[in-house]
């Protein structure tokens, strides 16, 4: 392959409080890292995509896997999804409980079944099938997801107040062979009604990707990003000649203006130009391109180091 591959991810749009900045921090530059390790050894964006997401649900201080948020009943319901530029191949699933990552899932799903969304119970006999192991649903749930969920049902909470720390997943990466994939991952809304579904599992709305242009995976307030098909419509966007960055900003202020939704986007283009945007206050994202790592939280924020010094300090965390 000729393409020089790159990999971005975000760990959601919304508002990020001072105490979880650092690990959010850690948490997307640890992400992009392992993504680009794949893509660096010659592996696709579906490897990097996938295992950069399954490292943020794995990581407590994101909305997704370990620490999603917890439905009206206290429970912990999540959607994914993944999508392959190549053939426009997508595997999703929705409201899944009691499994560990749901991005695997959705990976399985695009690759041992005929269908592109699975959910529930269906989904849950789906992993029994693959040999999934069970994790019981206390294992995913955070001391801090049951605090918010209490706080939300005292009678005078504003659950709406809490979702402005939402901590969707995502990432989307080109390899060295061209070919570009997307992933996405959530937890949802907090106190959500049991069931309910957001953009994340859904086709052009959590995320798109396709060759021709690129892929986008997307965060924020779910039902904004489905009334306008957030994903599609910033490949739409590029379609029509503009850069990554132009299509994600035209595209979160058309949400904005249209339906008075914020969110975030990351976005990689056929010939490997990236962006990361968003209309919250913050969003936690990373990206590496050339053997760089550039990384920030606050808009206009953005850090760079190379690679080799990033790797150098992850070791020396751990």
């Amino acid at each position: 392959g000729r393409m020089k591959p790159v990999i971005v991810v975000h760990g959601g749009a919304g508002r990020i409080f001072k105490e979880r900045e650092e690990g959010s921090r850690a948490g997307v530059v640890r992400a992009a890292l392992r993504g680009y390790g794949i893509l660096k050894q010659g592996g696709s964006s579906l490897d990097a995509v996938e295992e950069a997401v399954r490292s943020m649900e794995d990581d407590p201080h994101f909305n997704a896997g370990c620490g999603s948020v917890l439905n009206e009943k206290g429970e912990v319901e999540m959607d994914a999804i993944i999508m392959d530029g190549k053939n426009l191949d997508s595997g999703a699933v929705s409201a899944v409980k009691c499994i560990a990552n749901p991005i695997k899932l959705a990976r399985l799903v695009m690759e041992k079944t005929k269908h592109m969304l699975l959910t529930d119970r269906g989904a849950h006999l789906f992993a029994q099938a693959m040999g999934i192991p069970e994790t019981p649903g206390e294992k995913l749930i955070t001391d801090r997801s049951r605090e918010r969920w209490k706080k939300n049902l005292e009678p005078d909470s504003n659950p709406e107040e809490f979702q402005k720390d939402l901590g969707t997943v995502g990432a989307v990466a080109i390899d060295s062979e061209g070919n570009v994939a997307c992933a996405t991952s959530t937890g949802g809304l907090s106190n959500k009604l049991i069931g309910r579904v957001g953009d994340t599992a859904c086709i052009g709305s959590g995320g798109y990707a396709d060759n021709r242009s690129g892929a986008t995976s997307t965060t924020g307030h779910g039902e904004s990003i489905m009334k306008v098909v957030l994903a599609r419509l910033i490949l739409y966007h590029m379609e029509q000649g503009m850069s990554p960055e132009m299509a994600a900003d035209t595209a979160l202020d058309y949400m904005k203006t249209r339906v008075g939704g914020l969110g975030g986007v990351i976005v990689v283009n056929s010939s490997g130009e990236w962006a990361a945007r968003f209309s919250t206050k913050q969003m936690s994202w990373a990206t590496v391109k050339d053997d760089q790592l550039h990384y920030g939280i606050y808009a206009g924020e953005r850090h760079t180091k190379s690679v080799d010094e990033a790797l150098a300090s992850e070791s020396a965390r751990f």
